[in-house]
């Protein structure tokens, strides 16, 4: 017999991963909010219950992400269905969506056209979907397992107005799209983290798709190809935001400068790390 703080306090996992693994349980086998955490932590815990939090300890013991083994992670107070096979949304992510929400509201956009390329879970797309109500977004991603996780995400939020494309990058645009310039935003938080990275083989990105963390190269492959092209899609004051590794704010600013691209800007998370870069199509110099 046990109860939530006597499963805590004898578990070895982190007490934050404990207690995610524990209020997933409790919401799950009965129903009780996190909140209970506290407020129950000494009622005994029925049997099925404690079997299965013995299986998710084990495994996260092993190392094998929280987020799938509850199945789920908040990202912008919106929350998605994850598993294995998709890339688990980061907290630092999140700057690209708030980068895009300002943007919107300096421009005083009103139904922005937003394209989410490698949308994964959909993350980034439905996140600025549910934070602006009549925003057309498109999202694609190259993983069919992904985009099945992300249109399970979109009926769950009910945000159907989304629109989701399999394949690499604007080739999997159709081609009443590929034809004009269409966009007022093109996002992306693209495989960044060069091919031998030591992090690849440390936490979670063991357990994580390297298809959507690496690109087998440089970490610099998916921006040359989307920066080379995105200018092609962007409208002439539209604005083109990409994620990157810590140390890569320099190189991608180079690449933006390569391929004329103007405003070119870095953004800093939370931490304080360079995490964003955003930039304006080039002829938006010539506009101003």
């Amino acid at each position: 017999m046990s109860n939530i703080r006597e499963l805590i306090e004898a578990s070895r996992l982190d007490k934050v991963d404990a207690r995610v693994l524990l209020a997933h349980l409790i919401q799950k086998h009965l129903g009780w909010p996190k909140s209970s955490l506290i407020s129950k932590d000494t009622e005994i815990l029925p049997t099925a219950l404690i079997e299965e939090w013995r299986q998710l300890e084990k495994k996260r013991l092993e190392g094998h992400p929280v987020a799938y083994l509850t199945g789920k992670k908040e990202f912008f107070n919106i929350e998605l269905a994850v598993a294995p096979g998709v890339l688990i949304p980061r907290p630092e992510t999140e700057l690209l969506v708030e980068l895009a929400l300002a943007y919107i509201q300096e421009k005083q956009l009103s139904s922005p056209r937003i394209l989410d390329l490698g949308t994964g879970t959909g993350a980034i797309g439905l996140a600025l979907a549910k934070n602006c109500a009549k925003a057309q977004v498109f999202c694609v991603d190259l993983s069919s397992e992904a985009l099945m996780i992300a249109k399970a995400n979109t009926a769950t939020l009910d945000l159907n107005m989304v629109q989701f494309y399999q394949g690499s990058w604007f080739e999997a645009l159709p081609q009443d799209i590929k034809e004009t310039q269409s966009f007022d935003i093109i996002l992306s938080n693209p495989p960044y983290i060069p091919a031998g990275d030591h992090h690849l083989s440390e936490g979670d990105l063991r357990f994580e798709p390297s298809s959507a963390l690496t690109d087998g190269d440089d970490g610099l492959t998916a921006y040359r190809d989307i920066f080379e092209r995105a200018h092609s899609y962007l409208l002439p004051e539209g604005l083109i935001l990409v994620e990157h590794g810590h140390d890569q704010s320099a190189a991608i600013c180079e690449l933006l400068y390569q391929f004329n691209y103007s405003s070119i800007k870095t953004h800093q998370d939370l931490a304080g790390i360079s995490r964003v870069v955003t930039a304006q199509h080039p002829s938006f110099a010539k506009l101003g």
